[in-house]
C-alpha cells in the first residue's frame, strides 16, 4: 500500500485512511521508527506557517529522514527559476518527497505531473489542506471512537477555507453529517449528501458533537464579505454560551491560527474541558509521521 502524491483527499482510499490513523496512534504511543533514515525530504513554503511547517519538519526528523527546509526568499526562484526546475533540482539529490505550501490553487497537481519526487500538499490556496483534515480525523476518531454518524458543525469562513474543503470530503466519506455555518457571503451552497448549510449559528450547531471553528482569513478577503469583524463576532462567535445548543459532550476544534475574540472567545479556546486545539497540534506531528511512512516507506 503506497501512494505517489498527497494533494487532495481524493488521493486516499479507505485502506490509506485507516493506515494513517493506525500509524499515528502507534507513533503517539512511543513507537520509535527510524525506517526512513535513508530518505530525504524538502519543504518549500510560499506562505507563512507555524504548526504545519514545524510538525512536518519534526515528523521527518523523528523518522530519521534528512530534512532540507528551502527558504523561497533565498532560492533561485527569486531569480526567475521555475518551481518545476527547482523541485527537479532537489529531487536530483535523491529527495523522496517535497512538502509544498502555495497560495495558488491547482499548482501542485500541475507540478506533480512534471517532477520525479512525491509531492505532499501543506495547503494550497483555497483548494485543499489534506494533512490538516487527516489530523482532524485522527483527533475526532481518537476521542469518539468513530466518525460515522457524528454531527460536525464547521463555523466561519468556508468560502476561503482549504481546511473546510478537505474536511468536507474526508468526514462525509467516513459517514459524518456536516453543517456549514456562517454568513451568506462566506458559505457557498453545497449540493452533496450529508452536508447542510445554515446562516444562523444556533440552528447550525444544534446537537453538534463537534464544533469546528474557522478563522476569518483576512489575507484572502476584504470587508465586502462581512460588514465588520465586530458584527461577525456578534453573530457567529463561538463561546461557552453557544455550547448550550450543542450536544452536552461537544468538543471544540480549530486549525489555527486563531483570531481570539473574533471567531472564538479566549476562554473557550483555552478551556480543556471542551477544546481539542492542542490535541490537534500534537496529533499533527504523529499524523504527518504516518503520512511520510505511507508515501516514502
Amino acid at each position: 500500500m503506497k501512494i505517489k502524491h498527497l494533494i487532495s483527499i481524493n488521493d486516499l482510499g479507505q485502506d490509506e485512511i485507516d493506515y494513517v490513523f493506525n500509524a499515528a496512534q502507534s507513533f503517539k504511543k512511543g513507537v520509535n521508527n527510524k525506517r526512513l533514515e535513508d530518505k530525504s525530504v524538502a519543504t518549500i513554503f510560499f506562505e507563512d506557517s507555524t504548526r504545519t511547517k514545524s510538525s512536518f519538519t519534526l515528523a521527518a526528523s523523528k523518522l530519521g529522514m534528512h530534512v532540507l527546509n528551502l527558504e523561497v526568499s533565498q532560492s533561485s526562484i527569486t531569480k526567475g527559476e521555475s518551481m518545476i526546475d527547482t523541485i527537479n533540482t532537489i529531487a536530483a539529490y535523491g529527495t523522496s518527497a517535497v512538502v509544498i505550501r502555495h497560495k495558488e490553487s491547482g499548482i501542485l497537481k500541475l507540478i506533480s505531473n512534471k517532477v520525479n519526487a512525491s509531492i505532499i500538499s501543506a495547503g494550497e490556496g483555497c483548494f485543499e489542506h489534506p494533512t490538516q483534515s487527516l489530523l482532524d480525523f485522527v483527533t475526532i476518531k481518537e476521542h469518539f471512537g468513530n466518525v460515522k454518524g457524528l454531527k460536525i458543525a464547521i463555523v466561519g469562513d468556508i468560502l476561503h477555507s482549504r481546511v473546510a474543503r478537505s474536511n468536507i470530503k474526508l468526514l462525509t466519506k467516513l459517514g459524518a453529517h456536516i453543517n456549514l455555518v456562517g454568513p451568506t457571503t462566506l458559505v457557498p451552497d453545497y449540493n452533496i449528501p450529508n452536508v447542510k448549510v445554515y446562516h444562523n449559528l444556533t440552528d447550525g450547531i444544534m446537537g453538534a458533537n463537534v464544533i469546528y471553528v474557522l478563522r476569518i482569513q483576512k489575507e484572502r478577503m476584504d470587508l465586502k464579505f462581512i460588514s465588520s469583524f465586530e458584527d461577525y463576532a456578534r453573530l457567529y462567535q463561538v463561546s461557552h454560551d453557544t455550547l448550550k445548543n450543542a450536544d452536552k459532550d461537544v468538543i471544540i476544534m480549530h486549525p489555527g491560527p486563531k483570531n481570539r475574540g473574533v471567531e472564538i472567545t479566549s476562554n473557550l479556546a483555552d478551556d480543556g474541558k471542551y477544546s481539542k486545539v492542542l490535541t490537534q497540534v500534537e496529533n499533527g506531528l504523529y499524523t504527518r509521521q504516518a503520512i511520510f511512512s505511507l508515501i516514502c516507506g
